[in-house]
């Protein structure tokens, strides 16, 4: 039995392979021009890479494979898809087939973000009730105080709003690490700005239960098999819902900044 994890849309396996947009892979589908194991597909039709699948009488000669980058951003890199943007993540990854970014960081900040072609994972990891950590090192102008910590620990009013408690750790005089399960606007700026507070720098070291350790800025690596494994175990109780939806479809314009 072919494991639900593996199996793809067949308009994104058509799309995957360069043959043409998931658009027009629909309408193909819808025409009756492809076929899956010799049977006529139908629109919504899931299919692995084990299956044959044929376009117009013609076999698919590529076969899509999903891919998982963990990236350390750089400063001053861009997260978008957009490549006429100077500095864009795409083209400063340089990878041979076409990924986006997992969320965002913002430009003057640096640390990990996922990358990958796998719209169904963008969906629940965006998932706002989804509730997955996102670690940060954080450096700020001022000396920290213990009033501070406290302060950002249960709740900071910004946006109309105030966040969720989170923990907070203070590491060094100038330096905390706080881990979040939001992804507001720039939220920690907003809630260190909020407590008299500018920071200086601004790193994100852990998604879920991906590390950036080992990646110097500008690296990035596949994740492994045993990271896979257990980030799809924590996404288990995810689904979709429609505004995580419809950031996925849109081929991944820029997204909300995540800190």
């Amino acid at each position: 039995m072919t494991d639900a994890a593996s199996l793809f849309r067949l308009n994104k396996f058509i799309s995957d392979t360069g043959f043409c947009s998931r658009r027009e892979a629909d309408k193909l589908i819808e025409s009756g021009q492809v076929k899956v194991n010799g049977q006529v597909a139908l629109v919504g039709t899931k299919v692995s890479a084990d299956d044959n699948v044929e376009v117009a009488g013609k076999p698919l000669k590529n076969k899509p494979r999903r891919v998982y980058l963990a990236y350390h951003k750089p400063v001053g890199i861009t997260c978008t898809t957009e490549l006429h943007i100077k500095g864009n993540i795409v083209d400063a990854v340089k990878y041979p087939e076409r990924i986006f970014p997992i969320g965002r960081l913002d430009k003057e900040s640096e640390g990990l973000i996922f990358l990958t072609n796998d719209g169904d994972i963008v969906n629940k990891i965006l998932r706002a009730g989804n509730a997955h950590d996102k670690e940060y090192v954080v450096t700020v102008d001022k000396p920290i105080h213990d009033g501070f910590i406290k302060k950002m620990a249960a709740g900071v009013p910004i946006l109309e709003t105030v966040t969720l408690p989170c923990q907070v750790t203070q590491k060094s005089r100038h330096t905390f690490n706080i881990v979040l399960r939001q992804g507001l606007n720039r939220q920690i700026r907003r809630m260190t700005e909020y407590l008299g507070f500018n920071v200086t720098k601004l790193k994100r070291v852990r998604i879920m239960n991906v590390r950036l350790a080992g990646l110097n800025a500008g690296q990035w690596r596949e994740l492994t098999v045993e990271e896979m494994t257990a980030l799809e175990t924590m996404l288990l109780t995810s689904s979709k819902t429609e505004e995580a939806s419809k950031l996925s479809g849109a081929l991944f314009h820029q997204l909300p900044d995540e800190d």
